[in-house]
């Protein structure tokens, strides 16, 4: 028998985000018209941010295997070996529709989903990243914003006790009504106790544990699968409530059981929350589910099954155990003081099937909702029609610098490469107290506790790039966190991202997303460095009034690499008076190419023109493995890479991360001192000839000068490094206190 629910209306249907050939889909699968709760499982299930309709044809191109891959993408989060019976587990996913309509809660539950996606697995987390996209500072909502959202990854991994140990921020007027926050987490476990999500076991008991579930966060999953209109602080009750004190219970409880033989399989609740993780868990087991959801833990009175299959709320887990298990699972979670019920089991009927008060109120085939899910081939634009679209000016005539002191000063001061102490002094880096290296260098560094091995990890994307030519620009993400761990001395093993696309209903949205994915496969390719894990955010644009519309296509790639021996790890500070700078770089030989594009253009002479920076996958390669073998070997003693801002960007950024200055030979133009040319690094010695005979004939060396001194200076300038710290402290001061 079935209880009497709301009537399915076309309105209904269209509230839910279903097309009219999706819903005609549902009839078919079900062979008669959905109630209530049924629409809405099928409404999250299909919805982009769950079913990635749109995306799954492209993703499945991606290099996703190599040797040292345990697993890939399809489960919580991607496994990777890092010797010893270790494996490295790590994942990078979004909250940016939460994070703009309530930037507190948004950011600390986008913090507190992706922990979860990795202890899930069996994982203690060791250390959190983040990739922040904010519109104009003179935005009137932006200052609020960015304080709430960094407030908000302060508040929820502050108190939870894993550090937050880098990431990158960046302003473009593109994020004014969708900005991006996207967050990272990388854990450690043993490879005999990695967990996984396939329900399996005939009649083995379904049980959730952590917090009680509330009307928080329905159909956020569905939120987030749409853009903005002028209807989003109607959108707030979409948003969901994190607690990091229960997390932290929830982290140690799950640790402590996964250290016996009981669990058959585990599911973080994340994005539509019981629905999801029942569903994914019966579908990996290619199994059935049965839930009594009048055993689901409830914290508000008079809950229905739609609420509760649909809520996000958070701090919840759900877990299939061997049978006899309950009793001992139980005590664990009660003495951690979370929540523990037994609400279903497994069946073997291949099918969802939910009860309350005695009736059925749900009855779907597992198929439809998840392997046969909608799947669209999108039209779009190829990139040379795209790029038409884009119609991004040609660099044109550049006028050279007058002063490129004062240029420079300029560039320090910009959003863009400020320093962000503000932002990074209010997370707690060092918790845990194997923190190596933190924000402010190339990449962070992370010691394996008890060993001397550690993770370098980065986040990185330049969305200006994608935007201009989306393959380039797709090429480049990947390889500039190549370059940034391989500029600390570990070797890079595998990648996740966040792909943050606007409405990929656009053809040349969709041209964006497909050219970007085929230009990071072939950079993944080239650099044997595969993708392991993932997530798909579209829809990323704003009708909202005060809003912009689309973002720029916002590929952000998290990076990790492996030191075998920490304390061989490199800096970007210089280390001592009257050492050798030198640049590594082939970049230079293409006249010119590294201006396009370059925020020395944009901020300079006030122009957005000119092709991506190409990429040499070849070279980038060649002068990665010769930069770690430097390291590795103490030929160098400080390195990093050139990027935002060029070369004497980067020579600014180790002077002040030393308080030493350099005395520079080198006279050049500002198409040489502010070019973003690609697979470039700057690096220090204490022995020129040697490191001359020492590299690869392939990488091109060019001594710059010694380090020595409190200014950087050549005889065309002359800029005190207390006028760099001042440039480049002043904009987060000034906006923040002002």
């Amino acid at each position: 028998m079935r209880p009497r629910m709301a009537e399915i209306t076309a309105d209904v249907v269209a509230a839910h985000g279903l097309s009219e050939a999706e819903y005609e889909r549902v009839l078919h699968a079900l062979g008669r018209e959905p109630n209530l709760v049924e629409l809405g499982i099928f409404s999250v299930m299909w919805s982009e941010h769950c079913s990635y309709k749109s995306s799954r044809l492209h993703l499945k191109k991606l290099p996703v295997e190599a040797p040292w891959v345990i697993c890939g993408p399809g489960e919580n989060a991607g496994v990777i070996d890092i010797g010893d019976n270790q494996a490295c587990i790590f994942k990078m996913e979004s909250h940016n529709h939460p994070s703009y309509i309530e930037p507190y809660q948004g950011a600390a539950t986008g913090v507190g989903g992706i922990l979860r996606d990795v202890f899930t697995m069996g994982a203690r987390p060791i250390a959190n990243l983040n990739a922040l996209r904010f519109g104009r500072p003179d935005h009137p909502k932006m200052k609020a914003l960015v304080k709430g959202v960094v407030a908000g990854i302060g508040g929820y991994g502050n108190c939870v006790g894993v550090p937050t140990v880098g990431g990158e921020t960046n302003f473009h007027s593109a994020y004014d009504g969708n900005i991006l926050v996207n967050a990272m987490t990388v854990g450690v476990a043993d490879q005999d106790k990695i967990f996984y999500s396939a329900a399996t076991g005939l009649g083995n008991p379904i049980v959730y544990v952590g917090s009680k579930t509330g009307r928080d966060g329905i159909h956020g999953a569905t939120m987030d699968s749409a853009d903005f209109g002028d209807d989003i602080d109607a959108k707030r009750p979409t948003v969901q409530v994190g607690d990091p004190f229960v997390e932290k219970l929830l982290i140690e409880a799950c640790l402590e059981l996964m250290a016996t033989d009981a669990i058959v399989a585990i599911q973080d609740m994340g994005a539509a929350g019981l629905t999801s993780s029942s569903v994914e868990m019966a579908t990996n087991g290619k199994a059935g589910i049965i839930l009594d959801m009048d055993k689901v833990p409830c914290r508000e009175a008079g809950m229905t099954p739609y609420e509760m299959m649909l809520s996000e709320s958070q701090e919840r887990m759900l877990m299939v155990l061997k049978p006899g298990k309950e009793p001992m699972a139980e005590a664990i979670f009660k003495k951690w003081e979370l929540d523990f019920a037994v609400i279903g089991e497994v069946t073997d009927t291949g099918h969802m099937v939910l009860t309350f008060k005695g009736d059925v109120v749900c009855d779907i085939p597992l198929g439809p909702l998840a392997e046969d899910a909608p799947l669209y081939d999108r039209p779009h634009m190829s990139l040379e029609e795209y790029k038409v679209w884009a119609n991004v000016a040609p660099l044109g005539d550049v006028p050279e610098s007058t002063d490129i002191g004062a240029d420079l000063l300029k560039l320090m001061a910009c959003p863009d490469l400020a320093s962000r102490r503000w932002i990074w002094e209010q997370y707690d880096s060092q918790v845990g107290a194997d923190t190596m290296q933190k924000s402010g260098g190339d990449a962070a560094v992370v010691r394996i506790h008890g060993s001397k091995k550690a993770l370098a990890m980065t986040t990185d994307c330049t969305p200006r790039y994608v935007y201009a030519d989306p393959y380039e620009g797709g090429k480049q993400a990947v390889a500039e966190t190549y370059r940034n761990l391989s500029a600390v001395g570990a070797k890079p093993l595998a990648i996740t991202n966040c792909l943050n696309f606007a409405n990929p209903q656009r053809p040349e949205i969709m041209a964006q997303i497909v050219e970007c994915l085929r230009g990071m496969g072939d950079a993944c390719r080239a650099l044997d460095y595969p993708i392991v894990s993932g997530n798909v955010s579209l829809y990323n644009e704003s009708k909202a009034t005060g809003g912009g519309s689309a973002i720029l296509p916002t590929p952000a790639i998290g990076g990790v690499g492996l030191m075998d021996d920490h304390e061989k790890m490199a800096t970007i500070g210089f280390k001592k008076e009257g050492e050798h700078i030198v640049l590594l770089s082939d970049g230079y030989q293409q006249s010119r190419t590294g201006l396009n594009q370059s925020l020395w253009l944009r901020e300079i002479r006030g122009r957005q023109a000119g092709k991506c920076p190409p990429v040499d996958l070849k070279l980038e390669r060649i002068y990665g493995q010769a930069v770690r073998e430097a390291i590795q070997n103490g030929w160098v003693t400080a390195v990093h890479d050139v990027s935002d801002g060029g070369t004497l960007v980067a020579l600014a950024e180790m002077a002040l991360a030393s308080d030493l200055g350099a005395n520079l030979s080198w006279v050049a133009k500002s198409d040489f001192w502010f070019s973003e040319c690609q697979s470039s690094y700057l690096v220090t010695t204490d022995d020129l000839d040697a490191l001359y005979h020492r590299l690869p004939p392939e990488v091109l060396l060019s001594p710059l000068g010694v380090v020595g001194g409190d200014k950087l200076a050549n005889p065309e300038f002359d800029i005190p490094l207390a006028a760099l710290r001042e440039a480049s402290d002043s904009f987060f001061r000034d906006w923040m206190e002002g």
